[in-house]
C-alpha cells in the first residue's frame, strides 16, 4: 500500500448521491470510460446509467463495461445486448456457474464497483448498479458510500481498471490485443488529501485489504468504527480487534440488521458472544439493508471500498478500496456513521444474546458451522 499525496477525495453516501455524480461525469467524458460492478441490474438506476454509457458511446469514446457473471445475471439477461448494440464494449467475469460448486477457482468473482473516466476522476466504494430502494418498497434506500477521488492516486487505479480488463478479454477471446489506453492518468495535484488504492487480487495483492485494516486496527490508539455489511472475520483479524480492545481501544461494529443473506447473518450473530466479551460496543442496522463497507480509526485513518471483512472478499474475490490518511475526512466519514446508528441502530449487549430464545442461539451456532464447512471445503480453511 503505498500512500500519495495531493489528492481530492470526495465522500458520497448512497445511490442518491453516487448515481447523480456519477451519471454527470459520464456525461462529461471526453475519451474513454471504464466501468467494473457486481451487479449492473435491469431496472430503472440501471438502465439510466446504461443510457448514459450508450450516449457516451455514440459521442466516439471507448465504454469498456465488467459485470461479474453471477451477480450481473440480469445484466446479461438484458442490457447486455443493449449496450453492446449502442457500441459499448462488454466482458463478463466469469458466466454464471451451471451447477453449484465450492472449488476455489469456480468462487472467484468480480466484486469491485469502479469506475474511471477519462483517466481523470474515478469512483470507487461498495455500491452496486442497482435501485437505491431494492428490494421493492423499501422505506428508506440502502446505506453504502463511495468516493470520487482525483489526483495522483488515479495513476494506480486508471492502470488496475486497464490490466483487468486486458486480461479478462484475453481470457474471454484468447488472443492477445493492445486495447491502448485513449487517456492517461491525470496524477496532477488535485487537492491536499493523503490516499492510497489497496486491491485485492489472486497474484500479487492476495491480503493486501486484510492487511491495510490489520495494520491499522494494531497502530490504533483511540477508537476504532467498522461498518461492514458481511461481517465474518477469520482468527487473525478477530485477535488483532481483541488485542486493540485489551490495551483500551474503543471499539464499535456496526453490521447488519436487515440480513439479505440469513445464513451468513446468523452465523456472523454467532460470534456476538466473542465481540461483547471483549468488550466492543455492536449495533444491528434496522433502518434499511446495510452495505457499507467502511471503517474508521483513530482521528485521520478511513477506507472506502467493495471489501467486506470475510473470506469471500479477503480470500477469493477481486476488490477495491480506498484508504484515506486525513483528519477531515475521517471526521465526515465518522459523523455519518454515527448518525447511520443514532437514526437506524440498535444496540446488543451480553445480556440480549442470553435472552434470546435457546432455538435462536441454535441457529446461530449451526450457521456458523455450516459457513466454517463451507470454506473448508472450498480450501480457504487454513487461510481464514
Amino acid at each position: 500500500m503505498q500512500f500519495l499525496a495531493g489528492n481530492a477525495v470526495a465522500l458520497l453516501e448512497g445511490g442518491q448521491q453516487y448515481f447523480p455524480a456519477l451519471e454527470s461525469a459520464i456525461e462529461r467524458a471526453e475519451h474513454e470510460i471504464f466501468v467494473q460492478s457486481y451487479i449492473f441490474e435491469d431496472d430503472r438506476t440501471g438502465r439510466r446509467i446504461a443510457d448514459a454509457l450508450a450516449r457516451a458511446a455514440a459521442r466516439g469514446l471507448a465504454v469498456r463495461v465488467m459485470v461479474d457473471g453471477f451477480g450481473g445475471r440480469s445484466f446479461v439477461a438484458g442490457l447486455e445486448s443493449r449496450l453492446r448494440d449502442a457500441g459499448v464494449q462488454v466482458l463478463i467475469y466469469r458466466r454464471e456457474l451451471r451447477r453449484f460448486s465450492l472449488r476455489r477457482h469456480r468462487l472467484r468473482r468480480l466484486h469491485r464497483k469502479l469506475v474511471v473516466i477519462d483517466g481523470r476522476e474515478a469512483f470507487v466504494g461498495g455500491i452496486n448498479i442497482i435501485d437505491d430502494y431494492e428490494p421493492h418498497g423499501a422505506a428508506h434506500p440502502r446505506h453504502d458510500y463511495a468516493v470520487r477521488v482525483e489526483g495522483p492516486v488515479l495513476e494506480p487505479i486508471l492502470a488496475s481498471a486497464h490490466r483487468l480488463w486486458r486480461l479478462v478479454a484475453w481470457a474471454s477471446f484468447r488472443r492477445r490485443e493492445r486495447h491502448p489506453l485513449r487517456a492517461g492518468a491525470r496524477a496532477a495535484p488535485a487537492g491536499s488529501i493523503r490516499a492510497a488504492f489497496v486491491l485485492r487480487d489472486n497474484l500479487r495483492h492476495r491480503r493486501a485489504i486484510e492487511e491495510a485494516y490489520l495494520e491499522a486496527i494494531a497502530r490504533a490508539r483511540q477508537d476504532i468504527l467498522i461498518a461492514n455489511a458481511y461481517f465474518f472475520p477469520g482468527r487473525r483479524f478477530r485477535q488483532a480487534l481483541s488485542e486493540a480492545a485489551a490495551r483500551g481501544v474503543r471499539i464499535t461494529l456496526l453490521l447488519q440488521g436487515l440480513a439479505d443473506h440469513p445464513m451468513q447473518a446468523y452465523a456472523t450473530r454467532a460470534l456476538y458472544p466473542y465481540f461483547l466479551a471483549c468488550g466492543m460496543r455492536l449495533f444491528e442496522y434496522h433502518r434499511s439493508h446495510l452495505h457499507a463497507k467502511v471503517a474508521v480509526v483513530d482521528d485521520h485513518w478511513a477506507t472506502v471500498g467493495s471489501s467486506n471483512i470475510d473470506a469471500f472478499s479477503l480470500l477469493l474475490a477481486r476488490e477495491a478500496n480506498v484508504v484515506i490518511d486525513d483528519a477531515s475526512f475521517a471526521r465526515q466519514l465518522r459523523a455519518s456513521l454515527e448518525t447511520a446508528i443514532a437514526e437506524g441502530g440498535a444496540e446488543l449487549k451480553a445480556s440480549d444474546w442470553q435472552r434470546l430464545p435457546l432455538l435462536r442461539r441454535g441457529l446461530s451456532w449451526l450457521a456458523y458451522q455450516g459457513v466454517r464447512l463451507a470454506i473448508g471445503l472450498a480450501g480457504l480453511g487454513r487461510a481464514h
